[in-house]
């Protein structure tokens, strides 16, 4: 019951995020400059054109009329139609008015359904690289934190942190995929294609969890029941497993709700240029064609991800040591 009433508690909160969330996006995309009518009737179309298929899909309405009209429908499941993917498959719009192919416009879930995975394997991949690269050097750098282990942890924590994701992207593309002909890097034929962009990701991530990892496995060693377990008669390995890193991943379990943000924005990016098929390509493209449907439930599907991930996090954080208080 205790964990139950936790969990709801966040939930409730976590919709009432998703709904502020969806709220800005919504009023931000109605406010800038620029009529997306004009993108989706064409830029040769008359001006009674624009301003019917404006009235068609809402655009004319007050703000407020708007969003409780598309809130409502969410709540049904329906997150709208593209403005300007038609259901055909294409990506480019408004090149004719009057074209036919474009009159059913392609649902936003479809276009999200289509991407999502992609985006997660990507993730996925790219943490447990991330993982493999920070674990060995973030606990050999807690455990010796004065010798080489711990110096070799923060150096290439620096070295890791000073390197824009764009720019190794593109280097490694060139040199990996191009000059060594070891990895594809464009598009996506396979899991092969995955493994590039998900170990520039991995590089953007890693120096966060060293150096978390390295301060919390230095601070649980000089605790005094580390010693009495040693008095004990307990080995070293069998301390630093069953009390060090047990004690050392709280930190880390909230560190990666943190990191989620790090991951999800370096995956706009890295889709980008490596024009990886996911919700982040899909994103940078929805954005400047100033798809408002498909934005919007883009931001809606990011912010419930967010909550969840961080109520999840926060569990096993209080799993982990039931002394956090989650009251």
């Amino acid at each position: 019951m205790y964990f139950i009433g936790f969990f709801f508690r966040r939930l409730s909160q976590g919709v009432l995020i998703i709904f502020l969330v969806s709220l800005l996006i919504f009023t931000l995309l109605r406010v800038v400059p620029g009529d997306p009518t004009r993108l989706i009737v064409g830029g040769m179309a008359p001006d009674n054109v624009v301003k019917e298929m404006a009235h068609k899909l809402g655009l004319d309405d007050p703000i407020p009329l708007q969003f409780a009209r598309y809130i409502g429908a969410v709540i049904k499941g329906d997150l709208g139609h593209s403005f300007i993917r038609p259901a055909n498959g294409s990506t480019v719009g408004g090149s004719r008015f009057n074209d036919p192919s474009r009159t059913e416009r392609a649902q936003v879930l479809d276009l999200i359904a289509q991407t999502l995975p992609m985006t997660l394997q990507l993730a996925g991949v790219a943490f447990l690289m991330a993982l493999a690269i920070s674990l060995p050097l973030g606990i050999a750098g807690g455990l010796y934190p004065n010798g080489w282990q711990g110096k070799l942890a923060f150096y290439l924590g620096s070295l890791f942190v000073s390197l824009p994701n764009f720019w190794l992207g593109i280097v490694l593309a060139i040199i990996v995929s191009v000059k060594l002909a070891l990895l594809p890097s464009i598009g996506y034929h396979g899991f092969a294609y995955t493994l590039l962009p998900a170990f520039v990701l991995a590089i953007e991530i890693s120096p966060f969890i060293i150096r978390t990892l390295t301060v919390s496995v230095a601070q649980v060693m000089n605790e005094p029941f580390v010693e009495s377990s040693l008095l004990r008669g307990l080995t070293l390995g069998q301390t630093i497993r069953r009390h060090v890193l047990r004690n050392a991943s709280i930190p880390l379990l909230n560190l990666f709700g943190v990191q989620l943000s790090t991951l999800l924005g370096g995956v706009l990016v890295i889709e980008f240029i490596f024009d990886y098929p996911g919700l982040g390509l899909l994103t940078i493209n929805a954005v400047l064609q100033r798809d408002f449907p498909l934005i919007q439930g883009i931001a809606i599907l990011t912010s419930g991800i967010f909550v969840l991930i961080n109520i999840l996090v926060d569990l096993a954080a209080a799993s982990v040591d039931p002394r956090l208080d989650t009251q």
